[in-house]
């Protein structure tokens, strides 16, 4: 058990946010800004449609947006629309900034229903019967501009869930699951 010297916790307690946060290394210094906005570009490759937009803006998500990404992502299969994890348009949006890219992502599958995903599952291996793609959770996705080795590299370097690799397919997956990689 260690002990904690009294004048320390006394002189931390007293430190301004600013002067505290001088003291902490640069990666626990990352910006949480509310000002600005974030957007992303999606072309559907089987339904031809395309969604665009600010998905955030001075720190609050957009409905309108969001529910416009909602339908260029369904399961055309079906033609099911499902809300999206907000976290997937910040992986995108991230993964974006990291290749220095706004081109449009094409999207392979976006949500999944579980009637689809389980024909999907049927014909191939490749297919997770509890997809993250039926909790709007996954993006098979592409950037014609970008490589797809520097793509997935890329995602992988953020940690920020799972990125899966099928060069053979034309695609890489992502999902705001655990931290983990394949292919």
């Amino acid at each position: 058990m260690s002990e904690v010297c009294p004048a320390r916790r006394q002189v931390l307690l007293g430190l301004s946010g600013t002067a505290l946060a001088a003291m902490l290394p640069k990666t626990a210094q990352a910006s949480r800004s509310t000002k600005g906005f974030k957007d992303l570009s999606f072309y559907n490759l089987h339904t031809g449609e395309r969604g665009e937009g600010h998905f955030w803006i001075d720190g609050q998500y957009q409905k309108e947006t969001l529910n416009t990404f909602s339908q260029v992502l369904r399961d055309h299969r079906q033609n099911i629309a499902a809300p999206m994890d907000k976290r997937l348009y910040e992986y995108l949006f991230q993964l974006q900034n990291v290749l220095n890219n706004k081109d449009e992502i094409h999207v392979i599958s976006g949500y999944r229903s579980p009637k689809t995903n389980q024909m999907l599952a049927a014909k191939s291996n490749g297919v997770a019967k509890k997809s993250y793609h039926m909790k709007g959770m996954a993006m098979d996705i592409a950037i014609p501009s970008v490589n797809l080795k520097e793509l997935r590299d890329a995602a992988i370097s953020l940690q920020l869930g799972g990125v899966g690799y099928y060069p053979s397919s034309g695609f890489v997956h992502i999902d705001c699951g655990p931290v983990r990689r394949w292919g």
